[in-house]
């Protein structure tokens, strides 16, 4: 039996007859084929192509060839006598584009770059008539020619170049060529002395096999071609519906405007898309293809993004191309990745320690609700930012929302009972309180890659009441927080007002408070809190939860401990949890039902704290809160929390400005009780009933896609003069 033997396969990493593969016997390797010659270029020429930073544009010698390829090589110096002038096109040369004079490489010259133009797209430069772009799944190229004149001749040629390119590009096997040759594996068998039949049935065992590797390798990289062909579509899609993120070049293609041919539009400055590119060529051989970004997705042709965030400096968000969107309705929009900060600015100033003894012996006599506490004891957040800390694993009542449309209620509860318990994973170690909001203040966070969108705001001064609501993936969260305080000489105890809710899309509702927080060492020890008391989370539907935050005591040596059942509606246990409120916590279903088990299963655990600690203990999470970008800025309200300047200074590390800010906002706070007495009343939060509690009235996200704040007061600012300021119920803290 004589069968064709195959080179290797330009998609997969193993040949069809490799030495010392499964199809080799131990006689010596034959001397491997010469490299096949390279495809004739239908259109080439010179171009400058941006290498780095240091070295600028370089002159590339780049190629169209047969197949929808690109490629590029460097310039060689040229010889002293004048190199022959490359053929006309009429003699089978390529056709040039650009000016004359230079000679093409040398045939064994190796390409330094090749670009598959088939999941390629081309964009022109809005600053500059002579540049365009190639933008590929892997980089970008920037581009530029001598003139105007060839930047339209190139960007002809390459769109030509891709639309004939076929969907195949030749990469796979015709069916008559899957064949190898048995003879080795027969003159071995005789030499053992088998027989013929003996021999033929092994032929037929070993042709079998192969047969049916290469069908499943053909198939693999049909599915591999198919993805490739439509992957051009995808990322102009992913483009038109989301222009304000940026996508860097090793998830996809450049999100600086549509990715189309011959565009006319992209961002207001190329620099950006300058970074995109600043690898050098000068050394090794870059090869532009698409093994480099995409390695299994042949047999799951999705479009897999996995991006850097938050724990210990990063989260890893993996979501399917065709499901990764926010919210619901019209106006979902993809959850593309977002780059958030992973640690707190240098601070600009040396921080100088606080003599708790000394500031409460300069305030003798003083009247307490006048005396200003130094920044020193605070963290640069405000109460408004540390209610959406709760919210860091918003993912467990997205699991709970899946397990609800399974019908598993029972593991739905334990999700939200784990969310519940999760919120106080942050305040381990945090021995400085946040700001005190002003009146008015509010907090906004917009987290796509978590889908979800959090708004809070100070409603009310005395008692000082802060609302806020939630909207995520099927679920809405809502509540207020008002604390009571007890003071004890050595110990701080809060009592939490206020109910959290839960809805679900599918209705089921879930309604908790939270548990009594104590403050230990005030005057003398090291500064810790922890927290005790029963949490009752009761369900609208089959399933509720009791929590049982165990007290902690001087004999304990197993703290911080929370335990919980399960019940259903007739009171009957089908469920357990146990854990810690800072670490992790496991959960256990006691019936017959579904997920049965008498192991213990982790649910919930804490992230990893961040690399770069500082005296606050801020969390991955909480240290992104009070990040501002230039672009966020031009959004936010005046009120927003991040705009409030002694907060800002205090995490820029200016301590005597935090300091000085602190004291004049305080000041006009406490116009704040009077103004609420004069009629003054929320702007995004309204009640039901008079001592009803407070709920979301809508229309922020709106006001803010049109960046109109109408009846939103600069809170922040210097107070007017009283001469002429208006009645303080106008003052719009």
């Amino acid at each position: 039996m004589r069968m064709r033997a195959r080179d290797l396969h330009p998609l997969c990493c193993l040949p069809v007859d490799c030495p010392g593969g499964w199809c080799a016997d131990r006689s010596p390797p034959s001397p491997p084929p010469p490299p096949p010659a390279p495809a004739p270029a239908a259109v080439a020429g010179l171009l400058h192509k941006w290498t780095n930073i240091g070295k600028g544009w370089r002159p590339r010698w780049f190629a169209i060839l047969r197949g929808g390829l690109l490629a590029y090589s460097k310039i060689r110096p040229r010889a002293a006598a004048s190199p022959p002038s490359p053929p006309a096109p009429e003699d089978g040369g390529p056709r040039l584009i650009g000016p004359a004079g230079f000679a093409a490489p040398a045939p064994e010259d190796r390409p330094i770059g090749l670009v598959h133009l088939k999941i390629s797209s081309f964009r022109e430069s809005k600053s500059d008539d002579k540049r365009f772009y190639i933008i590929t799944p892997t980089k970008t190229l920037q581009l530029r020619t001598n003139s105007v004149k060839d930047r339209v001749a190139w960007i002809e040629a390459l769109v030509s170049a891709r639309s004939e390119s076929s969907t195949n590009g030749g990469l796979l096997y015709d069916q008559n060529d899957a064949s190898f040759s048995t003879d080795r594996l027969r003159n071995r068998m005789h030499a053992e002395g088998l027989g013929e039949e003996v021999i033929k049935d092994c032929e037929q065992i070993v042709h079998s096999e192969f047969l049916q590797y290469y069908t499943q390798m053909r198939r693999r990289c049909e599915e591999y071609l198919s993805f490739l062909g439509s992957l051009p579509q995808q990322l102009e899609v992913l483009n038109e519906q989301d222009t304000t993120h940026s996508i860097r070049p090793e998830c996809s293609c450049s999100g600086h405007g549509k990715c189309c041919e011959s565009s006319n539009t992209e961002s207001s400055d190329d620099a950006g898309i300058q970074e995109l590119d600043e690898s050098s060529d000068e050394d090794d051989y870059n090869f532009c293809d698409t093994r480099q970004s995409f390695s299994d997705s042949a047999a799951t042709p999705d479009l897999r993004m996995q991006c850097s965030n938050s724990s210990d400096g990063i989260h890893k968000y993996d979501h399917k191309f065709a499901d990764s969107r926010y919210g619901k309705g019209d106006n979902e929009y993809l959850a593309l990745p977002t780059k958030r900060r992973t640690k707190l600015p240098e601070p600009v100033e040396k921080e100088k320690g606080i003599s708790l003894w000394s500031m409460i012996k300069d305030n003798v006599g003083k009247d307490l609700t006048r005396v200003c506490l130094p920044v020193y004891f605070n963290e640069p957040i405000s109460s408004l930012q540390k209610c959406f800390e709760d919210l860091e694993y918003s993912q467990l009542l997205d699991r709970a929302y899946d397990y609800g449309l399974k019908g598993n209620s029972v593991m739905r509860t334990l999700c939200v009972a784990a969310f519940a318990v999760s919120g106080y994973a942050s305040s381990d170690g945090r021995p400085c309180k946040p700001f005190n909001p002003l009146l008015g203040e509010t907090y906004e966070a917009d987290f796509p890659e978590n889908g979800i969108r959090f708004f809070s705001e100070k409603v009310s001064h005395h008692p000082m009441v802060m609302a806020c609501h939630c909207q995520g993936r099927g679920w809405k969260f809502w509540g207020e927080s008002n604390v009571k305080s007890k003071f004890w000489g050595q110990t701080i105890q809060l009592d939490p007002v206020g109910v959290l809710t839960l809805e679900f899309d599918d209705g089921e509702i879930f309604k908790w408070s939270k548990v009594t927080t104590t403050i230990n060492n005030l005057i003398i020890g090291r500064l810790y809190c922890h927290h005790h008391g029963t949490m009752k989370i009761s369900g609208n539907r089959q399933h509720s939860c009791k929590l049982t935050f165990k007290q902690q005591s001087f004999l304990e040596r197993n703290p911080r401990q929370v335990q919980g059942v399960v019940e259903d509606i007739g009171g009957t246990k089908v469920a357990t949890l146990r854990g810690k409120w800072d670490e992790s916590l496991y959960c256990s279903v006691t019936n017959d039902g579904v997920n049965s088990s008498a192991e213990s299963t982790l649910l919930w655990e804490k992230h990893e704290p961040p690399t770069n600690l500082t005296r606050y203990n801020l969390s991955s999470f909480a240290i992104t809160l009070n990040e501002l970008t230039p672009n966020l800025k031009e959004r936010l309200p005046p009120t927003d929390s991040r705009l409030r300047p002694d907060q800002r200074h205090l995490e820029n590390g200016e301590y005597d400005k935090a300091n000085s800010e602190k004291l004049r906002l305080e000041t006009r706070q406490r116009m704040a009780r009077k103004m609420q007495d004069n009629g003054w009343k929320p702007r995004w939060f309204d009640r039901d009933t008079e001592d009803g509690p407070f709920r979301y009235t809508g229309g922020y996200w709106e006001a803010r896609e049109q960046r109109k704040w109408d009846g939103c007061r600069d809170i922040f600012g210097e107070l007017p003069d009283k001469k002429t300021s208006p009645a303080p119920a106008s003052v719009g803290i």
